[in-house]
């Protein structure tokens, strides 16, 4: 580029023009020039250190694969109540650290921006994360195998990095006409889920789901530690609707396949629901506030808060009768600091409690029996759940606080056939295989091996406290007189006479079970009035922090 000045100007006058250009030049130079205003020979001469063509070139490009898929299926996303990726990745993390592969499939015959898949690394809450994101404009956000390659490689990388892992789904599938180049092989789409059993207990792994995801992409959902699905966009299933309707002749509807009450009510694969995207954000941030970035280090602590509820309405919240419901939350938010407590799972197995808060500003698990469903009773679901929860817990160095309020496992053919026993192995495995601090509170019934379950003093707690509401026993005492005495009792004729012997029975087993005969005995560690319940807790999480448990060498269980 040449430019002309009027004949006064001196040397230095124009090599600072000269630069000022060159800084902001737009146009394809190599070099700005900077001639008096008859002269021949430049007074001064800047190389253009700007954007070339080339360079320039590359930037259209990437703003092209940026575009993503045809305008079209933008369209209908919008229709769907969805975002583009593109716009997702924006609502989660403003901007990205970097993203990786995005010029994959770029010289193909298709226009396949990013082969449909985006992944990279971002900071999400304070927090740096690896991600991956469908992009739904692309073949219905399908794999195939560049994709599959740049998945594989954020996975490999975060075991690397020891970072958590957000998976961003809305994908149909692999592409089943390209399924040579990433199905069966050693490095495709199958590694996803060793690669997903290698991260498992390692790093954090989060997922939403935005759209359908079917077949092999519903099992990073499902992999994943902690699963969101979207009411009225996302669902998860082996086989898509057409497909079971050819191999079963079953007609349904994807949401009734797969849809978010599906496998938040009966399959326990969603975690928590949200109502939209915005939604799955906060609950996303919420629950990664209580997880470190890995196995190695400990959760992340909080100036604490006192409970939403005042601790000292904690024994007006619990019944006399044993045998009367009423709801464990209005226990647990005396208990936890106030706005902490995150519950998972809360449609499933509801007849127990799992979720995050915060005692003091440190993070627990709790797991907590729910005497307002079922009496408390543990069903298969419900001891499932909860073995899952301690499992992963454990697995990030989360302490737990058990609330136990239970008559112990469920009785009878149909929980047989569901698999209670089972389901209740792996419940108290979860229990007896954890390292991290815990601590259990008999709140009112302890009974069967409901207290074996829920951290009782035989599964080396670091404390065992009860409230004086606490009983602890084999079974319940109408259970037990009738067990021990029914002869007795039918020989009485007189039914004012049964009644009273049965009453002094009662009240003589009651005394046997109370918590203070279990506390007389040194069975627990001690009693202590719920009033006072918060402050005991904030103290023992606090002693025992640092406690570190080892458990017999061996390769590993064989429970799972």
């Amino acid at each position: 580029m040449d430019l002309r000045v009027d004949g006064e100007t001196t040397a230095e006058e124009a090599e600072s023009l000269a630069r000022a250009v060159a800084e902001y030049v737009d146009a394809d130079v190599d070099e700005v020039a900077v001639y008096g205003e008859h002269g021949e020979e430049p007074i001064a001469v800047v190389e253009v250190l700007g954007p070339t063509h080339r360079e320039r070139r590359l930037h259209e490009e990437i703003a092209e694969i940026i575009e993503g898929g045809p305008e079209k299926y933008k369209e209908r996303l919008a229709d769907q109540g969805k975002l583009f990726v593109r716009d997702r990745i924006d609502l989660w993390f403003g901007e990205v650290t970097f993203e990786d592969g995005r010029f994959a499939e770029f010289d193909a015959d298709d226009r396949l921006p990013a082969d449909g898949l985006i992944t990279g690394a971002a900071s999400f809450e304070g927090r740096d994360l690896h991600f991956m994101a469908n992009d739904f404009t692309v073949k219905a956000g399908s794999m195939a195998e560049k994709g599959v390659e740049k998945f594989l490689r954020m996975q490999q990388r975060a075991l690397k990095t020891g970072r958590p892992v957000l998976y961003l789904m809305d994908s149909s599938g692999g592409r089943i006409d390209q399924q040579t180049g990433f199905f069966a092989n050693r490095e495709g789409i199958g590694k996803y889920y060793y690669n997903h059993s290698m991260l498992s207990g390692r790093v954090p792994q989060v997922c939403v789901l935005y759209g359908p995801c079917i077949a092999g992409a519903a099992y990073t959902p499902v992999f994943a530690d902690f699963t969101v699905m979207v009411r009225g966009m996302s669902a998860m299933a082996i086989a898509s609707p057409r497909m079971v309707e050819m191999v079963t002749g079953e007609e349904i509807s994807l949401e009734d396949l797969g849809g978010p009450d599906v496998h938040a009510r009966h399959s326990g694969s969603a975690d928590l629901v949200a109502d939209d995207e915005d939604h799955a954000r906060e609950l996303v941030a919420q629950l990664i506030g209580y997880l470190p970035d890995n196995a190695d280090e400990r959760p992340p602590r909080r100036d604490g808060k006192a409970p939403a509820r005042s601790p000292r309405g904690i024994d007006s919240v619990i019944p006399e009768g044993p045998r009367r419901g009423y709801d464990m939350h209005r226990l647990v938010e005396r208990v936890v600091d106030a706005d902490s407590f995150l519950e998972l799972q809360p449609e499933y197995g509801p007849e127990i409690i799992t979720g995050y808060g915060r005692v003091d500003g440190r993070p627990v698990g709790v797991v907590a029996n729910q005497p307002a469903q079922r009496a408390g009773a543990i069903f298969p679901d419900a001891a499932e759940k909860a073995a899952q929860f301690i499992w992963k817990s454990d697995a990030f160095n989360i302490p737990i606080l058990y609330l136990c309020d239970t008559p112990g496992f469920m009785a009878g053919s149909q929980v047989e056939k569901e698999g209670i026993l089972e389901q209740g192995k792996r419940f108290i495995y979860a229990t007896s295989s954890a390292t991290v601090p815990q601590q259990t509170v008999v709140v009112r019934k302890a009974y069967g091996a409901g207290i074996y379950a829920m951290g009782g003093p035989a599964y080396d707690p670091e404390s065992v406290i009860g409230l004086p509401s606490g009983e602890i026993a084999i079974m319940g005492p109408e259970a037990a007189i009738r067990a021990v005495y029914a002869n007795e009792l039918d020989a009485i004729e007189d039914e004012d006479e049964r009644a009273a012997r049965e009453q002094e029975l009662r009240e003589e087993f009651r005394e046997d079970i109370d918590v203070r005969r279990m506390a007389s005995e040194v069975v627990i560690d001690e009693v202590v009035p719920p009033s006072e319940l918060r402050a005991e807790l904030e103290a023992r999480f606090a002693f025992y922090e640092d406690v570190e448990k080892e458990l017999p060498e061996k390769k590993h269980g064989t429970v799972l």
